[in-house]
């Protein structure tokens, strides 16, 4: 089960429905677990971030997580900060917009003011890593913050994946490829983004192949350990965008 921490995001069950269609395109090539009712793909819980704790969600032993999108800043992510912080390194995370910037500030550095991008897609450069791993070197994504990174605070511990094509200083991507922690400002689940499903699917990918801290076995990871098969980076029909 991939659990999904909502921000108080508009689109947030955009986001599930990519998760789970990026399950479905993979379930050739991988032991996923899956929903119940055919062709729904990887089970997926949405739950407000303001709602439970990390106990709870340690008791539930989700595979991965996904910090969604929100309207405010990390601090008012409910318990997304607290996530980071402790799960880090031990249960896959990707942040997404809100989330992004979470993961940014758990590890110290600080979120400021932007000039607002809102529903505007722009070329975004990239490293090839991450979730970005075998897409265009330059892609178009979609924006909707007014918030950003500052680049010149972010730890060593996390690396720039990618950054606006107008701005390197603009952090569009981040990763601490060790602890399986991985960031996007953007939003893949818009239909603004080039290639966003295969984003879902990298992580995927990469939160099945994780080996998670403390736990040095095999049997250890959370996901049954297989071969990803080859990522296409069409996008199923599905609006996407929200608020961040």
């Amino acid at each position: 089960m991939i659990l999904l921490l909502d921000n108080y995001d508009s689109f947030v069950h955009n986001v599930a429905r990519y998760l789970r269609v990026a399950a479905r395109r993979n379930r050739a090539g991988n032991n996923l677990p899956m929903e119940d009712e055919p062709g729904k793909g990887l089970q997926t819980k949405v739950v407000r971030s303001d709602s439970l704790s990390v106990e709870q969600i340690i008791e539930m032993n989700p595979s991965a997580i996904v910090i969604s999108p929100g309207p405010h800043g990390p601090e008012s992510a409910g318990c997304s900060l607290d996530v980071v912080q402790r799960l880090a390194g031990k249960i896959p995370i990707l942040g997404i917009c809100l989330g992004h910037q979470t993961i940014a500030a758990s590890y110290g550095a600080k979120v400021v003011v932007g000039p607002p991008m809102h529903g505007m897609a722009v070329p975004v450069n990239h490293r090839g890593v991450s979730v970005f791993a075998g897409l265009p070197s330059t892609i178009e994504v979609g924006r909707y913050h007014s918030l950003r990174v500052d680049a010149a605070t972010l730890p060593k511990s996390l690396q720039i994946t990618a950054w606006a094509a107008d701005d390197p200083t603009l952090i569009m991507g981040l990763a601490d490829h060790r602890r399986c922690v991985h960031g996007v400002q953007f939003h893949p689940e818009s239909l603004l983004t080039q290639g966003g499903l295969a984003m879902f699917e990298h992580f995927i990918g990469m939160a099945q192949r994780h080996q998670p801290e403390n736990q040095p076995s095999v049997q250890g990871s959370r996901f049954q350990r297989t071969t990803i098969p080859p990522i296409s980076i069409s996008q199923p029909d599905a609006g996407g965008g929200a608020t961040s």
